[in-house]
């Protein structure tokens, strides 16, 4: 029997959900969301300090903050030989245990589809399909190997739909036309129904304790489309191409509500449901590019233009081109938010001198403070900190040295360009630091609508849900109020062993080629993580 469904909504807000629940019954988008609200609870849920996929992801499944579980970004980096080099994020960069992991090791069995950062897989009491996964890879990287062929009888399965390389979805641009925009929008409700599909098969024939699929179409449209969803934008555009692109975009949450239904219906009446995103959503306009701002400042040099094929394949690269040798602090990716600043361990090497990186960097912590928009008068970041005020843990010396927090929530720009510090024209969709968690079923409070909850405590409240302890060492706590007194009563929070320790020993094989990460890293610049 099913004990617990947890359906992730990457990127869902209740800015969405709630106009798509509200008005007539005509108008109503999601019919049977609004009943689970209704019937349900609900608070908003914090995201990691940086509301960002892998790490918020990657704290739901370990109930632990980036500074315990180590990924940061889409990418991690390390410094050789004067150089900075870059690879895509994976689980082994998990340093703790997830919760299938958990449950599996206390005899609960599980499926987990879709999750970002969970390949290569390791050994679950059930199945693993991962996201964020090359599509020429995904037979290797499921587990067990033989779900692979189970998922080959799903009706329409196409392997490359699953993943990120596919080659349908637009590869070279932020801005996409009309057309591509559209397209985009359509695209999404047929690669959502494959997840559904599969997630469908696998729960009504394996009846997993613990059901897991998360849709992150709701970012991928919202990134691109956010201005015909928000409700204080939807209006101001009255062209034909709007109003094709608002009846896209509630088609796709239309087709969303339905599956959302069907999974909920077959795990049946006794099943605690929840729902949670890794952060939520908003628009933005500010345009800050940091490492122009960096340059100004006198720590970071440009690679130098260069026309040869070398040269050309550097300009268009997904990071900055930065002559390394010169350059002593930058920001590496958009999406990290924050500026790494270089340490010489060697005389001689580009950076600051160990001992003298602390004042270096209360000096550009300082300048960037003061840092003031022209006109307004304003401070361009709301927010810098440093990492240690953010993510403590272990792990802490992974995130960037300073982190920025933009005053629109948005990400910032790398790449060289003027002005430093200006406006977008038109409106798009970034991430709110607040996202949605939702629960329904026996036990739940029915219409309660309660404070924020902590993105790490997904993880504890599913382990209560199916009955097991919640570690000793998880920083997330279960959303207790939640739950109604009879079920608090009845299945009071334990408190268990520490989570086990993690070893790349655990992890089985399955790495992706540079070829299928290059071609992830195309889908993460047309998100606007990477330029």
């Amino acid at each position: 029997m099913t004990r617990t469904l947890f359906i992730g909504l990457d990127g869902a807000t209740y800015t969405v959900l709630d106009s798509l629940i509200a008005g007539t019954e005509a108008d109503v988008v999601m019919p049977f969301l609004k009943r689970v609200m209704a019937n349900g609870a609900r608070a908003p849920l914090r995201s990691t300090p940086v509301p960002l996929t892998p790490p918020a992801w990657v704290s739901i499944m370990t109930g632990r903050t980036p500074g315990h579980h180590g990924v940061f970004d889409f990418v991690r980096a390390e410094e050789r030989n004067d150089e900075v080099f870059f690879t895509l994020s994976d689980a082994r960069d998990v340093r703790v245990e997830t919760i299938w992991s958990i449950a599996s090791r206390q005899g609960r069995t599980m499926v987990s589809l879709n999750f970002p950062i969970t390949a290569p897989p390791r050994p679950v009491n059930g199945s693993l399909v991962p996201g964020f996964v090359s599509w020429r890879h995904l037979r290797r990287n499921v587990t067990p190997p033989a779900l692979f062929d189970r998922l080959k009888t799903v009706p329409g399965f196409n392997a490359q739909e699953l993943a990120w390389d596919f080659e349908k979805e637009p590869q070279a641009a932020v801005e996409l036309s009309p057309n591509e925009a559209e397209d985009w929008v359509r695209y999404h409700v047929a690669r959502e129904e494959q997840w559904f599909r599969i997630a469908e098969k696998l729960l009504a024939e394996d009846r997993p304790d613990l059901m897991a699929v998360m849709f992150d179409g709701t970012d991928k449209i919202q990134h691109q489309a956010w201005r015909f969803l928000d409700p204080e934008l939807i209006d101001r555009d009255k062209s034909d191409f709007a109003k094709r692109m608002i009846g896209h975009c509630r088609d796709y949450f239309r087709h969303l509500d339905s599956y959302i239904e069907r999974l909920v219906t077959l795990a049946g009446p006794d099943t605690q449901v929840f729902f949670a995103s890794d952060h939520g959503f908003c628009a933005t306009t500010d345009v800050v590019r940091i490492n122009t701002i960096l340059h100004d400042l006198g720590y970071l040099e440009w690679q130098q233009k260069d026309t040869s094929e070398a040269g050309i394949r550097r300009e268009k690269a997904w990071f900055a081109n930065l002559d390394w040798h010169k350059t002593v602090a930058y920001c590496r990716t958009p999406s990290s938010n924050g500026v790494n600043i270089r340490i010489a361990r060697q005389p001689g090497e580009p950076g600051v001198s160990p001992e003298t990186y602390e004042p270096f960097r209360e000096r550009l912590i300082r300048q960037l403070r003061e840092l003031r928009e022209e006109g307004s008068g304003r401070p361009v970041f709301r927010d810098v900190s440093k990492r240690e005020e953010l993510f403590s843990g272990p792990a802490m010396t992974d995130a960037p040295d300073i982190v920025l927090g933009l005053w629109d929530n948005g990400f910032v720009m790398i790449r060289d360009g003027r002005p430093a510090i200006t406006q977008r024209p038109v409106a798009m969709g970034t991430h709110h630091p607040d996202g949605i968690l939702i629960a329904y079923g026996p036990g739940i409070e029915r219409g309660v609508r309660t404070g924020l909850q902590q993105v790490a405590d997904v993880a504890a409240t599913l382990l209560h849900s199916l009955d097991l302890p919640v570690p000793a060492d998880f920083e997330g706590k279960v959303a207790e109020s939640f739950l109604t007194s009879d079920r608090r009563r009845s299945h009071p929070v334990r408190i268990g062993s520490p989570t086990l320790p993690v070893k790349d020993g655990e992890v089985q094989s399955g790495d992706m080629g540079d070829a299928d990460k290059e071609k992830i890293l195309q889908q993460l610049q047309l998100l606007g993580y990477m330029e």
